[in-house]
C-alpha cells in the first residue's frame, strides 16, 4: 500500500527519489518523505502529497545516497511526526517501510525500559531503533538490519541508510513487495517498478526472507542466515510512457478506454483455430492432470474476487466442473480443507496482494495446486504459484481496477476453454466461444462509444445518497462489480444483491429515493429478471436498466444496451458502462477520481 523508493549513485538523489515517489502516488498514501545521506543524515516529510513535500525540500539537500516514502496510516493518524523516513536517537540510521510489525507494542516497551524514546505512534520507528543498537556490535550495516529483524514478527519491505556508511543502502522483504532496480554505476529500489522505469528496465525481485546491499557498482543479496543468494535480472515490458494519462483526464478513463487493446492482448497468440481451443502453455498442466481435477476453486480480493466468481460460472458452464469463488482475506482464516482433486486459482493484478498471497502459501504448505492469473510480471505471487496465465494489461495506475478486471474475465474464459476442452464441450461449441472471445474488443469498443450518454446518465444519478444492484445469475457478479466501482470512487452508498434474493430482504429498501441499476442479459432468465423490475416499478423504484434490448418502458426508466455476444461471454461486456457509470458519477461529484480516500491500488498488509 506504501511506496518505498532508494538510490544510491553518482547524482543527487533527492530528485530521483520526489520522481519516484510520484510514480508511486497511485497506490494510495497519506504523507510522503525522503532522507538523504551526506555528513550525516538530512531528512524531510511531511503529511500530504508528494508535491507538498517536495515544496519543502531546499536546493542545496545533497546526497548521493537515499530513501523516500509514502505512507498509508497503520499505527498512528497521518501527520508530519508519523510520516517515514524514521531516525533511531542519534539521527544515524534512517528507515522507511512498508507492512506491519505485529509485535511492535512488545519491542517498544522493551526499548522505552532500556531509556529509549520515541517520538511517533509507528511501528516503524522500532526498527529503526533495533538497527541502531545492532549497528554499534556488528562491521556491516547488512549484518545489523540482520540482527535487529530477526526479533521483529509481523510483515515488511524496507530500506535503511547509515549516516556512517553514506556509499550503500540495505533493502529486506517479508511479505511486502521489493524490486532492485540495475542502472549504469547506480542502483535503485522500490516497492513498484513504476518507480524505476524511467531509470532501468532490468530489475531483480527479493524473496520473502531476503535483505540486499546497493553500492553504485553493484548488489549482493543474502538470506536472513546469512547465505549469499543468486539473482538473475527481468526485464520489465512496460516504459514510464506506460504510466502517462495520454491527455486523458484521468488514468481511470485512459484504462477504461485502453480495454479494447488490453483485452486483444490478453488474447494474443492463446486462440487455437484448429481445435478450437485455448493455447495456455504457462499452465504447466498435462491434459491428463487437467482431466484430473474434480473442482476448482478461485480465491482473490475486491474486484479480483468478483472477476473470480464470473470465472466460476463460466468453468462450470463450459467445462461441467463445480467452480466457485472465495475472499482470499477469509479463505487464509478458516482453516480450509485442501483437497489433492481440486485446482486453486489465486487472482491479482498487481501479483503482490497480501492477503492471497498468504493463501496461496497456505495452500502449497498443504500440497495444494495453484495457478495465478495475475499482471505483473516476476510479482511475489506468480512466483509463488505452480504455473498461470499473465494479463498482459499493462500497468493499471487508478486505484479502481477496470481493464485489469476485464482481462481477468477474459483469462477465465480461456481457462474454461481450455477446460472444456479436455472435458466434454464440443468442437462446435469450442468454435463458438473462440468466435465470441475474438468478437470482444470491437464490441467493447461499441460500448465506449456510448460515453456521453452514460455520462448524462451518471449526472442525473449522483443526487442518491444509495444505489441498489441486482443481477441473476451471470449477472451477480456484475451487478457486485459495479457496485464496487460506484462506491468506491463516488463515495455513493452501493449494494449488489442476486435479483432472486430481494423479496427475501432488500425489497424493504426499494422506493422512489432508492434507484436500482439492474443487469438484465438476454438469456434464458430474462423473463425472470423482467419479473423482479415489475417488482421494483410496483413498489415505486427507479430502474437503470443494463442488457441487450429495451424492455418495456413502464419497466425502466433507463437504458444502457450493450452488444449481444455468447450467452458466456456477456458479463464481460456487461461491466464496461458500469465503469463508465461509476466514473462519471464520481466526476461529477468532484472526486480524487484515481486515488479515492482511505483505499490503495496494491494491499500490502492485513
Amino acid at each position: 500500500m506504501c511506496g518505498i523508493v532508494a538510490y544510491v549513485g553518482p547524482k543527487d538523489a533527492a530528485p530521483i527519489l520526489l520522481e519516484g515517489l510520484q510514480r508511486l502516488e497511485y497506490r494510495g498514501y497519506d504523507s510522503a518523505g525522503i532522507a538523504v545521506a551526506n555528513r550525516g543524515i538530512k531528512v524531510r516529510k511531511t503529511k500530504g502529497r508528494v508535491a507538498d513535500l517536495a515544496a519543502t525540500v531546499p536546493a542545496r539537500f545533497k546526497g548521493t545516497t537515499g530513501i523516500g516514502h509514502t505512507r498509508w496510516a497503520t499505527h498512528g493518524e497521518p501527520s508530519d511526526i508519523n510520516a517515514h523516513p524514521h531516525l533511531d536517537a542519534a539521527e544515524r540510521i534512517a528507515v522507511v517501510h512498508n507492512g506491519i510489525i505485529e509485535n511492535a507494542d512488545d519491542l517498544r516497551h522493551r526499548l522505552e525500559a532500556d531509556g529509549v524514546t520515541f517520538v511517533s505512534e509507528t511501528d516503524t520507528e522500532v526498527i529503526a531503533h533495533l538497527i541502531a543498537r545492532a549497528v554499534k556490535e556488528t562491521d556491516t550495516l547488512e549484518e545489523a538490519v540482520r540482527m535487529a529483524l530477526k526479533g521483529v514478527v509481523g510483515t515488511y519491505g524496507l530500506a535503511v541508510i547509515d549516516a556512517e556508511r553514506p556509499d550503500q543502502v540495505v533493502v529486506a522483504r517479508n511479505g511486502s513487495p521489493i524490486v532492485l532496480g540495475l542502472g549504469e554505476k547506480e542502483m535503485f529500489a522500490a516497492s513498484d517498478v513504476a518507480a524505476l522505469v524511467r531509470y532501468t528496465r532490468q530489475v531483480v525481485h527479493l524473496e520473502d526472507g531476503e535483505l540486499a546491499v546497493l553500492r553504485a557498482d553493484g548488489f549482493q543479496t543474502l538470506t536472513m542466515d546469512a547465505r549469499v543468494t543468486s539473482k538473475e535480472p527481468l526485464t520489465v515490458d512496460w516504459d514510464a510512457g506506460h504510466y502517462d494519462t495520454g491527455g486523458y483526464e484521468h488514468y481511470l478513463l485512459k484504462e477504461i478506454s485502453e480495454q479494447p487493446e488490453t483485452v486483444a492482448r490478453t488474447l494474443r497468440g492463446r486462440i487455437d483455430d484448429r481445435f478450437h481451443v485455448a493455447h495456455l502453455g504457462g499452465l504447466n498442466l498435462t491434459p491428463h492432470e487437467t482431466r484430473a481435477f474434480r473442482r476448482v476453486k478461485i480465491i482473490g480480493c475486491g474486484s479480483a474476487y468478483y472477476s473470480g466468481q464470473i470465472g466460476a460460472q463460466m468453468i462450470e458452464e463450459l467445462a461441467r466442473i463445480p467452480a466457485d469463488a472465495e475472499p482470499a482475506s477469509e479463505f487464509r482464516y478458516r482453516n480450509p480443507v485442501v483437497e489433492h482433486d481440486t485446482l486453486y486459482v489465486a487472482v491479482s493484478q498487481s501479483g503482490e496482494t497480501y492477503d492471497t498471497l498468504a493463501a496461496v502459501q497456505e495452500l502449497k504448505r498443504k500440497g495444494g495446486r495453484v495457478l495465478g492469473i495475475v499482471n505483473t510480471v516476476g510479482s511475489a505471487i506468480a512466483r509463488e504459484c505452480d504455473g498461470g496465465i499473465y494479463l498482459h494489461a499493462g500497468p493499471e495506475v487508478s486505484v479502481a481496477s477496470t481493464k485489469a478486471f476485464t482481462s481477468t474475465a477474459v483469462a477465465f474464459a480461456l481457462l474454461a476453454l481450455h477446460f472444456g476442452r479436455v472435458h466434454d464441450l464440443s468442437p462446435a461449441d469450442g468454435r463458438r466461444i473462440c468466435e465470441g472471445l475474438r468478437r470482444l474488443p470491437d464490441q467493447i469498443e461499441e460500448i465506449l462509444k456510448q460515453g456521453p450518454q452514460i455520462a448524462d446518465l451518471a449526472r442525473r444519478y449522483v443526487g442518491h445518497s444509495s444505489i441498489m444492484f441486482v443481477g441473476r445469475v451471470r449477472g451477480y457478479p456484475v451487478a457486485r462489480e459495479g457496485a464496487q466501482k460506484l462506491k468506491e470512487i463516488s463515495y455513493i452508498h452501493a449494494e449488489a444483491y442476486p435479483a432472486s434474493e430481494l423479496k427475501h430482504g432488500p425489497l424493504a429498501l426499494i422506493g422512489p429515493e432508492m434507484p436500482t441499476v439492474a443487469i438484465v442479459p438476454d438469456d434464458e432468465l430474462l423473463d425472470k429478471n423482467l419479473t423482479t423490475l415489475g417488482e421494483i416499478k410496483a413498489r415505486g423504484g427507479q430502474v437503470l436498466m443494463v442488457g441487450h434490448r429495451t424492455p418495456d418502458p413502464k419497466l425502466a426508466e433507463d437504458v444502457i444496451v450493450v452488444p449481444k455476444n455468447e450467452t458466456e461471454l456477456d458479463p464481460i461486456l456487461l461491466t464496461i458502462p458500469l465503469q463508465l457509470f461509476a466514473y462519471h458519477a464520481a466526476v461529477a461529484l468532484g472526486r480524487d477520481v484515481d486515488k479515492p480516500r482511505n483505499l490503495a491500488k496494491s494491499v500490502t498488509v492485513e
